[in-house]
Order: structure tokens, then C-alpha cells, then sequence
């Protein structure tokens, strides 16, 4: 049964975010993708400090392994970044300008294999993650599942932009987008059978999870809200922030109550 709730979680991940791509023109997409942005901001923030964290750190675990696992987790996610294997911006700036004015299509190219492979491995990544939490207990499994899926949808939107910027056609963006998805599910399968027999572990794993998320929303997603923007479009991240936060402390309550 857990294994089924993994395999679910990873997919209704991994094929959301390309139902959404395949809905909407992309102008819609440029505005949707900033408002969840901020969203996602928020709901990777409160799955990782107020669910993940606080259930790893209940475990038998010592708190400064567990420390030492969340600063190891955030130096291991940069490097991956830093070697361009964890791409996960979202090109949402200025992407139609370069869509339509002379974008440079070979450099966009180059850039489109490196954000398949960077977001496959990160899928990948993501996979392994929901079935540790799975494996730990379902309630957290299906809140870190929801902080994976929402922080999914505005990445594969992003990185479906600079697809069609690199000279692919809708159909193939899509297509390509969905493999990536799928890598997920790999990572989801791999993740019970392999972390499965090793309950010691999942507190570690947890912290992982953690570093991961914190690392997306402090070193990419807040950056990315800090341009100087009107008093009305501050309010409006500051609300899609809120709302992000929101949504996990409703989650974790709802499930705890069930």
C-alpha cells in the first residue's frame, strides 16, 4: 500500500504540472508562474520547518548529527547546482521578450538539455524523498508530497518556456517534460526498496528533504521576489507567500485530525 501511495504521489507530480503547460498559452503561464512562485515559496518554507524538521528531530536520532546532516544537505545541493545538476529557476523573467526578439536558439539549446538533465535528477531526487517520508509515516508522506507538487508545477512551467526558447515545438516540450516527470516515479520506486529496510536512516533522510526544500526557496525562489516591485505586487507575494504557508499548516492540522 505505501508503495502505491509513492508511486501516485510521484505521478500526479510529474503530470500536473504538464497538464497545466499543455492548458495555457504561454503569456499565461509567464503570469501564473511568478504568483506560484511566491506560493511555492511558502509551502516548501513551512513543509520543511514546521513538518519535516520537527519529525525528524523526534526521532532517537542526536540533534547534532541531525544539524550536521542539514548543513551537509545544503552544501550538497549547491555543488549539485554550482555543477549545473540541480537547475531549478524558473525563466519566467523576460522569456517571452527573448521568445520573440533574436534569442540566441543554440544557446538556448544548450540550455534546454542542461534544465532536462538538472530537472530529471532533481525529479529524481524528489522521488526518493516522498518515499522516505512515506516510509516514515503517510500523514508526513502526503504533506511533503503537496510541498513537491507545488513547488513542480511553476519548475516544469519554467523550465517548459525555455523549451519552446530552444526551438522545440509544444508537442515535444511536453513530451520531453513528462520523461523528465517521470524520473520521479523511478526515484519513488528505487527509494522504497533501497531505503526501505533501513529505518535508522529516515530521520537523515528527512533532513535531507528538509535542506533540499530550504535550499530551493532561500537560494532560488526569494531571490527571484526581490526586485523592486510596487507596494500592490509586494502585497500580492507577501499574500501568495502567506497563502503557501497556509496551506501546509491546513494540511498537517486536517491530516493530524484523520
Amino acid at each position: 500500500m505505501i508503495l502505491a501511495y509513492i508511486v501516485l504521489a510521484t505521478l500526479v507530480g510529474g503530470l500536473l504540472s504538464v497538464v497545466v503547460a499543455a492548458s495555457l498559452t504561454v503569456s499565461v503561464l509567464t503570469r501564473i508562474v511568478r504568483d506560484l512562485v511566491s506560493l511555492s515559496a511558502g509551502v516548501l518554507l513551512g513543509t520543511a520547518l514546521l513538518n519535516i524538521l520537527p519529525e525528524a528531530f523526534e526521532s532517537k536520532a542526536s540533534p547534532q548529527s541531525l544539524f550536521a546532516t542539514l548543513l551537509a544537505g545544503l552544501l550538497f545541493f549547491f555543488l549539485l547546482e554550482k555543477a549545473e545538476l540541480y537547475r531549478h529557476q524558473h525563466h519566467h523573467e523576460g522569456d517571452e521578450h527573448h521568445h520573440h526578439h533574436g534569442f540566441d536558439r543554440q544557446q538556448a539549446g544548450r540550455g534546454g538539455w542542461t534544465v532536462l538533465l538538472g530537472d530529471s535528477i532533481h525529479n529524481f531526487c524528489d522521488g526518493i524523498i516522498i518515499a522516505a517520508a512515506f516510509l516514515t509515516d503517510v500523514r508526513l508522506g502526503t504533506v511533503t508530497s503537496l510541498a513537491i507538487i507545488a513547488h513542480e508545477i511553476p519548475q516544469e512551467v519554467g523550465d517548459y518556456i525555455v523549451l519552446l526558447n530552444a526551438g522545440l515545438s509544444r508537442r515535444k516540450a511536453l513530451l520531453y517534460n513528462a520523461a523528465s516527470g517521470m524520473a520521479a516515479v523511478l526515484g519513488g520506486v528505487i527509494g522504497y526498496f533501497v531505503v526501505g529496510p533501513w529505518e535508522a536512516l529516515f530521520p537523515y533522510l528527512l533532513v535531507v528533504a528538509s535542506s533540499s526544500f530550504v535550499y530551493v526557496a532561500v537560494a532560488d525562489l526569494i531571490p527571484q521576489l526581490q526586485h523592486r516591485l510596487s507596494m500592490r505586487d509586494t502585497a500580492a507575494q507577501l499574500a501568495w507567500l502567506a497563502g503557501g504557508l497556509a496551506i501546509v499548516l491546513l494540511a498537517i492540522n486536517w491530516l493530524h485530525h484523520h
